[in-house]
């Protein structure tokens, strides 16, 4: 009996060592890929990185804070496209409300507005968007989201309308000010691991 589970110890050793070189290189890989994640994340440019944006047919905001709202506003205001659509609202908010949150007097552009109120998730903000842009004959979209889901927001986008030229728009938000801190840092890695699930699946 003995001999028989020393021989399984040896039989199991190699698969063991090289599950854990498998993990330990696992480990390593998402460690850089996060470390580039992050630089990516935080290296918005001057004005919530909204400066120079190219003019397009529409813009998308995914909502999830007042200030990509609001930055989405600033780019309707500035004309850098002629419609905007607000993905993901929920259904006790309507324009005066957002008026509110963000600050920005929006009566003169509620013709340019729409509030979509169906989605609940980054993949449910693209499917949106798409029938929004197909209805709308939109091209060219500019998208802002926050710096550390912009990149999840792209890449379900491209899937739900290749066809469509996406810009974006990213904004520094609050929930990553003062940096470095622990709860930004896991913000940060929480939607890392979430892009490289959506990149695979």
């Amino acid at each position: 009996m003995a001999q028989a589970t020393a021989l399984s110890i040896r039989l199991l050793a190699p698969a063991g060592r090289i599950a854990a070189v498998v993990l330990l290189l696992g480990v390593v890989a998402w460690g850089a890929g996060f470390i580039w994640f992050v630089r990516d994340t935080m290296s918005v440019g001057g004005a919530d990185g909204l400066t120079d944006v190219a003019a397009a047919d529409g813009i998308v905001a995914l909502t999830g804070g007042a200030e990509r709202v609001g930055a989405a506003f600033q780019l309707l205001i500035a004309k850098r496209a002629p419609r905007l659509l607000v993905s993901g609202v929920g259904h006790a908010t309507d324009l005066a409300e957002l008026s509110r949150r963000t600050g920005i007097r929006l009566d003169p552009l509620a013709d340019q507005v729409t509030i979509g109120r169906f989605a609940t998730t980054t993949r449910g903000n693209a499917a949106e968007a798409a029938a929004w842009a197909e209805a709308n004959k939109v091209h060219v979209i500019i998208v802002v989201t926050a710096s550390y889901h912009m990149r999840r927001a792209l890449l379900e986008m491209r899937r739900a309308m290749p066809k469509v030229t996406l810009i974006p728009a990213p904004v520094l938000p609050a929930a990553l000010r003062p940096w470095p801190d622990w709860p930004a840092l896991r913000l940060i890695a929480l939607e890392y691991t979430k892009w490289l699930v959506a990149s695979v699946w």
